[in-house]
């Protein structure tokens, strides 16, 4: 039926408009090979999915290849989109000045969140940004060295670490250096604050 196919043209559409409108002007600075593998079939396609603001839906029966393929490419989107939305609120920081406000009216996040996006995005080169762990593994090492967080990151990597597991080898790590010179609660307090070196704001990693 025409009017049943010039729907589903649409639904594509917007499914698009709604991916682009995360990577702001359409590209991203720089991906892995892995990474930019990994995306490269987000573009909607005649057996994919239409993705809205609050829900997926097949646009017709998927066999389960196609079901897996779907799950991947969601998977991949998820994992990427504090990376999207940090590099591109330091961009619009680094042109126009602090653009906290405008970027959380723009996307719906609170400043807070935005704030911790960027911090980590600025913390962790794009080089060393792993596609096999999620953003909060990356933000649990952002107060590190680089090197620090390479030994880290491939330890998490290698040994399959939560999220949670990797925040506690840290903390324990912490704890054997400064066990002598620093008390046990304020140690604890330090640990789970990162402060941006741009702007002086404080707050508390998230495990999320």
């Amino acid at each position: 039926m025409p009017c049943a196919n010039l729907r589903q043209k649409a639904v594509a559409y917007v499914t698009y408009r709604h991916i682009a409108a995360w990577l702001s002007d359409g590209r991203m600075s720089r991906m892995t090979a892995a990474g930019a593998a990994t995306l490269a079939p987000v573009r909607p396609t005649r057996r994919g999915g239409a993705i809205g603001p609050v829900a997926w839906k097949p646009e017709e029966s998927l066999d389960v290849r196609e079901w897996v393929q779907a799950g991947q490419r969601l998977g991949a989107m998820t994992r990427c989109s504090q990376w999207w939305l940090g590099d591109w609120v330091r961009y619009g920081t680094s042109r126009w000045g602090e653009k906290y406000k405008e970027a959380a009216r723009i996307t719906g996040y609170d400043i807070q969140s935005l704030r911790n996006f960027a911090y980590v995005a600025g913390s962790v080169e794009v080089s060393r940004r792993r596609d096999d762990l999620t953003w909060s593994h990356h933000a649990e090492v952002s107060a590190l060295a680089p090197v620090e967080q390479d030994r880290w990151l491939d330890f998490a990597a290698s040994e399959r670490m939560s999220v949670a597991d990797l925040r506690s080898e840290l903390r324990a790590e912490r704890r054997r250096k400064n066990d002598s010179a620093t008390p046990r609660d304020s140690a604890d307090d330090v640990e789970d604050t990162v402060t941006c070196p741009q702007c002086e704001h404080k707050f508390r990693v998230s495990g999320t």
